[in-house]
């Protein structure tokens, strides 16, 4: 587990979460990883500073959109790192629930939160949420034939494979994307019941606002419907670990 933690870059996507993110970094720092990546997506305020002061490498990607600040944080990785970790600025992933994520990461390529088991984490989780993630998780289960329960962003991928994905989505498709992909090779995936958290300050940029939500939810099924057509089963070839 030691060794894996050490091969581990952590990728954060950020916009404007002052109040939130100091103590995201914190608790990661408590897991000795092999570095921390803020990706800033336009933040007019401290996050930038405060992310440094954290001691994160910092990159400024002012192009709008959860998976366009995500894509750029998987460029030019630091030699070494094995995994990517994804989670999120505001505060409300459960990172002491990595211990389980890496101790689980030996025998997977692909560690997932599940927001959806414990009673107290699905009922952060809105009715919009909840139907979302239950449609994806059938209809990539109907197309690639593995059931999903959950689109979470605290997340933990093996490098080799996340590059074969080839991620095209560059803004809230970019989970469910993720996870379609990893049906289609067969990859060895795990969903690991979280406690989840309403976020500790900020405002959201998705599941705050009914428009958001709706918006969120519409590029998901847009990316499946996209995915469901351009990539039968079997339409990708899983990299030698």
């Amino acid at each position: 587990m030691t060794e894996i933690r050490r091969q581990t870059l952590a990728i954060i996507p950020a916009l404007d979460e002052a109040e939130t993110l100091p103590a995201v970094l914190s608790a990661l720092r408590q897991w000795n990883l092999g570095g921390i990546r803020v990706v800033d997506n336009g933040s007019t305020d401290e996050t930038p500073a405060l992310a440094r002061n954290g001691g994160a490498e910092v990159i400024i990607h002012p192009t709008r959109g959860y998976g366009a600040a995500c894509w750029r944080g998987m460029q030019d990785i630091p030699p070494g790192i094995r995994w990517i970790l994804f989670c999120d600025a505001d505060g409300s992933d459960d990172l002491t629930a990595l211990d389980s994520f890496f101790a689980a990461a030996a025998g997977h390529d692909l560690i997932l939160g599940d927001r959806t088991t414990l009673p107290d984490s699905r009922a952060t989780l809105t009715w919009p949420q909840r139907f979302g993630n239950s449609l994806a998780g059938f209809l990539i289960f109907l197309r690639w034939g593995h059931r999903f329960r959950d689109l979470g962003p605290l997340r933990l991928i093996r490098h080799s494979i996340l590059e074969t994905f080839h991620m095209q989505d560059r803004g809230f498709g970019w989970t469910v994307e993720m996870q379609a992909k990893a049906a289609m090779l067969g990859c060895s995936c795990i969903e690991i019941p979280i406690h989840y958290h309403r976020r500790k300050g900020g405002k959201s940029k998705i599941a705050g606002t009914l428009t958001g939500t709706v918006k969120a939810g519409t590029i998901i099924l847009l990316t499946l419907a996209k995915l469901w057509v351009s990539h039968p089963p079997d339409s990708l070839r899983k990299p030698k670990k």
